[in-house]
């Protein structure tokens, strides 16, 4: 059995857990921050052309790629979650005015003549 005091623990853990992960995200998904790692990734391009094709083609998958793309999805996605809420928030503003008229409708023809 556990005490309650291992279960505070894991409670702040999990919170610092979370605010570490919440401002990596905030502070890597950002196109600021794909430019600096695109900067950091071409410091070590003139070696790699210098070392020969295998060797660049490593370099463009290993820093390049992994590097700048990670920003680049990240602020991606971060835009298409943002539309998707603003589609949704549309969609129950519109259905909701569409339940109202129903339920007058509804009203309308259950009055008593």
């Amino acid at each position: 059995m556990s005490s309650p005091r291992a279960g505070a623990k894991v409670n702040k853990y999990t919170r610092v857990k979370n605010a570490v992960a919440l401002w990596v995200v905030d502070h890597v998904a950002t196109m600021e921050c794909a430019v600096l790692f695109t900067c950091l990734a071409c410091v070590s391009l003139p070696a790699s052309l210098s070392a020969g094709i295998a060797t660049t083609i490593n370099w463009i998958s290993t820093n390049f790629l992994q590097l700048v793309l990670l920003s680049v999805i990240m602020v991606g996605q971060d835009v298409q979650s943002k539309k998707s809420e603003k589609r949704a928030s549309a969609d129950h503003k519109m259905i909701t005015e569409e339940l109202k008229l129903l339920k007058e409708i509804l009203a309308d023809i259950t009055k008593e003549p």
